[in-house]
């Protein structure tokens, strides 16, 4: 099913678009914490960059002391001094 159906599906039920579509949910705190839920992995880990894969890309946190706080089978919690949350395809 294109994603393109699965949107509109989503969008007649009021589903939640990262479910049906299988995005990240990303949320931020300040510039102290972020929360990436539905991800594939940790690709890269570094005190100044974190990178996330995900079914749609690539999340990319950048900042100063980066710590994973947290870490379970989708969901991960970076903790630090956030400078820039970047997507790549």
């Amino acid at each position: 099913m294109s994603d393109g159906i699965k949107k509109r599906i989503s969008d007649a039920l009021e589903l939640p678009g990262d479910i049906v579509l299988n995005l990240p949910r990303v949320i931020v705190t300040g510039n102290i914490s972020v929360f990436v839920e539905n991800h594939k992995g940790i690709v890269e880990y570094d005190s100044d960059r974190i990178r996330i894969n995900t079914a749609a890309g690539t999340v990319i946190v950048k900042g100063e002391g980066l710590l994973i706080k947290s870490l379970v089978a989708d969901e991960v919690t970076i903790e630090g001094r956030l400078k820039l949350i970047e997507f790549e395809e």
